[in-house]
């Protein structure tokens, strides 16, 4: 029996090369992509789709003149501010709204409301509110992020088990000593999670609110492109998105590891 845990165990791969394996394999499936993409784009009509090539083509001129990173600019410059704000008020509101029945029974279903009401469609009475400038944007940004970052954390309040916080009154523990020792550290991979979904909606809201409002940074360069036409232009910024999405999502990953540790032992070291 021994010998054969010791095979077991020894056919266990590292963590280091599954994180090897699985970049490679997401090497291989961008590579048949792209490869997809040239083959089929190269064929179609350019008003109707573009390929690699002609999108890496204009992100050199883009790059060149220096638009691309002057919208880029732009652009985080609105969703730093909400994606951080949204944090602030998400995170402690939802703490609240999770450990008090009281506060949750009067604030809940306003919350959940928020989360299903289609905010793109509020963006023109944002605008009457706030004008086309960087304000509104910032405030369509944080609409959009702080729902998912809330909901995520007052649900993983609730799923704190009892004992431990039953365990932490018995021995005297302060509420908030309850919720700074127990409740934190038990709810930490739901935060992280309404933060990497936040990522998301923060990215769509930055897009979106330029679209809506004064056209700058990378939703213009979009809008404006499509005005045009000019698909392999349009491609640029949107490809700027996605990079922009993937990076910040691995951060929220890499910050769950870090605030998280026991989360990812026990789910499996995924």
């Amino acid at each position: 029996m021994s010998q054969q845990s010791a095979r077991g165990r020894a056919r266990v791969p590292s963590p280091g090369s599954r994180r090897l394996v699985n970049a490679l394999a997401a090497i291989v499936v961008g590579i048949v992509v792209l490869v997809l993409w040239q083959i089929v784009g190269s064929r179609v009509s350019p008003i109707a789709m573009s390929y690699p090539t002609a999108v890496f083509k204009e992100a050199l001129a883009l790059i060149g003149d220096g638009s691309l990173g002057a919208a880029f600019l732009s652009s985080i410059s609105s969703f730093v501010p909400a994606y951080l704000l949204a944090i602030v008020v998400g995170v402690p509101v939802g703490l609240v709204v999770g450990r008090y029945r009281l506060v949750e029974a009067g604030f809940g279903p306003y919350i959940t409301a928020g989360y299903a009401t289609p905010l793109v469609a509020l963006i023109p009475l944002f605008i009457v509110w706030f004008g086309t400038g960087y304000t509104v944007k910032v405030a369509v940004v944080f609409t959009l992020t702080v729902f998912p970052i809330l909901i995520n954390t007052w649900r993983g309040v609730q799923a704190v088990p009892r004992t431990l916080i039953e365990v932490g009154e018995s021995f005297g523990a302060s509420q908030a000593e309850i919720m700074r020792k127990i409740i934190v550290p038990g709810t930490m991979p739901h935060i992280m999670t309404g933060l990497r979904l936040g990522v998301g909606r923060a990215v769509i809201g930055m897009v979106i609110a330029e679209f809506f409002t004064a056209v700058t940074g990378l939703g213009g360069i979009i809008i404006n492109a499509g005005n045009s036409f000019d698909t392999a232009r349009m491609f640029v910024p949107v490809i700027v998105v996605l990079l922009f999405g993937i990076i910040l999502t691995w951060l929220v990953g890499l910050a769950e590891r870090r605030l998280a540790p026991w989360h990812a032992a026990m789910s499996g070291g995924r």
